[in-house]
């Protein structure tokens, strides 16, 4: 070994690790949020303590420290063909709004535990990515929907005219659907058949429910489950970091879920 490789390894040892803090944060930041933030979000949440930090440097400390979040999982299928109308493809992929109460996206989704099911019906507005309105139940039946549509009604005043998309599910085929929809000035829109992309937000949504909820904890009973379940989305939509948003900070009104405070970043802070 050169003398000059001696030395430096030497005085390596002896010197003291400058990202002591930075690691003892991004162990606190991990576990407060039970292993669902990856470096990304990691990265923004010490950008928000002041710590000026590489989301690369986030990333090799976090293999240091044996740090790593969750992967996403399968959801439930709805399609059962044609039994009513299919309406158009409007939003088109087009997933940017300018306002709440633009652009709304809904589907349904299924959790097995213990032999048993739970469906989770859900409308997330793509303004800020806030669950604006769910139902859960034991059984997809029509209710499942239509009782979520009721609480995404009561956030509407009267100069909103929102798009709600959503697949070909039967679920949104109804004719009541259509008809709640029309009497609320709310214009209906599907995916094309095959084309989960077309709804790519709102099944984002459901792969880290999944992954961050459902494949990372035990529960007791599908009523655990289902406390747990309301007690994510409250996280979700108060806390979790939205990583794809423009980098601002905005507030709503409590209607039905809460007061909501949002932390929202630009695209090239991925």
């Amino acid at each position: 070994m050169a003398r000059s490789t001696y030395y430096y390894w030497v005085n390596a040892f002896g010197r003291e690790d400058k990202y002591t803090e930075i690691k003892s944060l991004i162990k606190e930041i991990f576990h407060t949020h039970k292993g669902r933030y990856g470096y990304r979000r990691i990265t923004l949440e010490l950008r928000n303590r002041g710590a000026r930090i590489n989301h690369k440097t986030v990333l090799r400390l976090m293999n240091e420290l044996g740090l790593k979040s969750l992967v996403r999982m399968k959801k439930y299928r709805s399609y059962k063909g044609n039994i009513g109308k299919i309406a158009p493809n409007i939003l088109a992929r087009d997933f940017k709004a300018v306002k709440s109460n633009e652009k709304w996206v809904t589907d349904v989704t299924e959790f097995h535990l213990a032999g048993e099911k739970l469906y989770l019906s859900a409308i997330l507005d793509l303004f800020n990515r806030e669950i604006i309105a769910y139902n859960i139940e034991s059984r997809a039946v029509y209710p499942l929907v239509s009782k979520m549509l009721d609480k995404a009604f009561d956030r509407l005043e009267s100069k909103d005219s929102p798009i709600l998309h959503s697949d070909q599910g039967w679920h949104y085929q109804m004719k009541q659907y259509s008809h709640d929809l029309k009497k609320h000035n709310i214009t209906q829109s599907m995916s094309r058949k095959g084309n989960c992309l077309d709804n790519a937000v709102i099944e984002n949504f459901f792969g880290l429910l999944k992954s961050e909820l459902l494949y990372l904890q035990e529960f007791e009973s599908m009523e655990h489950f289902k406390q747990e379940l309301e007690e994510y989305i409250h996280y979700y939509n108060h806390q979790r970091i939205k990583v794809k948003l423009k980098h601002t900070k905005i507030s709503s009104a409590d209607q039905g879920i809460g007061p909501h405070y949002y932390f929202l970043y630009s695209r090239n802070e991925e």
